[in-house]
């Protein structure tokens, strides 16, 4: 039986190890710089093992397979750290960091010409919650997961087959490439996001109507700037190459459409949006990508005693978890907005036909273009 040591036990390392553990064909071991992590963890049943401080060597010169579950700038300073190790012969070590160039060319670097497999990735899952209590085995089911081995060969083959309980989509690309895509697909929307809410926040200070009225569609669109910012601290500053490239070129789109504006450009304007609307049609429906997908639903309920327990009471009967619920606005005209986010698809909908059936007027986000309250 193969012995697996995850080294990070937040979310993605402890729901990589419980779903390692289900699998049944090898045997997982679990370590974090904080300790009672780790203590939870063997409780929660999330690892076999529990390793300590002091075991942290032996273990890693015993494992067969070495996961770092850390953010980008823990991989890259444990990394040297590892190397002095002596590993065992035809160990494979793999990261789970959102960029990958750096890391694959250090480990390039520290390994050469050792017996040891390393190879990147990257799962693009994630949850609306954090920590061990948020841990699942099917948090990578049908998500992407990116391999970047560090040899042209089929070794990373054999990593999938060991992550194959995981039940993710594998793919396999260089590191530059992928740096390149989620720079575009994920770190510039972040960064972008951030911009967004930070504004608001200089001109509510002085202004109480723009926070007032950021609700609904802003939220939504700058949700996932409640982000972890040391994580996404060391994310942008690893790729932050491309995305200065990036925000170069933002910079010339912008000054051009800053152009059709103080022109009247009427016609520039409505074909970026013709553009960008027919090709926002085409791109794939809630697959979990660089970016987490929104199981959200929305529903006008009545400002009525109990009107909200029962909803809960509804979804809790029919076996249907909930993982945030939020009151959007409150309006004079008695209806006011729910908000309810689900784990994923499948929720989504038994809970869309649920609440239907139960005479609750219900929206979903503008997945055609069409608004997420419509108004009667």
């Amino acid at each position: 039986m193969r012995s697996v040591v995850v080294i990070g036990l937040g979310l993605i390392g402890a729901s990589l190890a419980v779903a390692l553990k289900k699998g049944g064909a090898v045997l997982v071991s679990g370590f974090d710089k904080d300790p009672a992590r780790v203590e939870e963890a063997f409780k929660l049943g999330l690892i076999h093992r529990a390793i300590s401080h002091t075991m942290l060597k032996p273990e890693l010169e015993q494992a067969d397979v070495i996961l770092l579950a850390m953010p980008v700038g823990e991989i890259l300073r444990f990394l040297p750290e590892l190397a002095q190790e002596k590993l065992k012969p035809g160990v494979i070590i793999s990261d789970v960091g959102s960029t990958k160039k750096s890391i694959v060319d250090l480990a390039r670097q520290l390994f050469a010409g050792r017996d040891v497999l390393f190879i990147g990735g990257h799962p693009m899952a994630g949850s609306h919650k954090s920590g061990l209590a948020a841990a699942r085995a099917d948090l990578f089911e049908n998500a992407y997961y990116v391999l970047v081995p560090t040899r042209p060969t089929k070794d990373h083959e054999v990593l999938e087959e060991l992550l194959s309980p995981t039940r993710a989509q594998f793919v396999v690309m260089e590191a530059d490439v992928h740096d390149q895509v989620v720079a575009v697909v994920s770190h510039m929307p972040h960064l972008i996001a951030a911009l967004m809410v930070d504004d608001l926040r200089e001109r509510a200070e002085h202004e109480p109507w723009f926070k007032l009225l950021a609700a609904g569609g802003f939220k939504d669109m700058t949700r996932i700037a409640a982000a972890n910012p040391i994580m996404w601290r060391d994310i942008l500053l690893d790729n932050r190459v491309r995305l200065v490239s990036l925000i170069d070129r933002w910079q010339v789109r912008l000054n051009a459409y800053k152009r059709a504006l103080l022109e009247s450009d009427g016609e520039k304007v409505a074909a970026l949006f013709t553009r960008s609307n027919d090709f926002r049609r085409r791109l794939p429906e809630k697959r979990s990508g660089a970016v987490r997908p929104a199981y959200d639903l929305y529903l006008d309920i009545p400002d009525q005693p109990g009107m909200i327990g029962r909803v809960t009471t509804l979804l809790g009967e029919a076996g249907i978890s909930l993982v945030n619920i939020e009151i959007m606005e409150l309006r004079e005209d008695i209806m006011g907005v729910l908000r309810l986010a689900f784990r994923n698809d499948h929720d989504l909908k038994r809970a869309q036909a649920l609440l239907k059936d139960a005479g609750f007027r219900l929206h979903t986000l503008d997945i055609e273009g069409a608004p997420a309250y419509p108004r009667s």
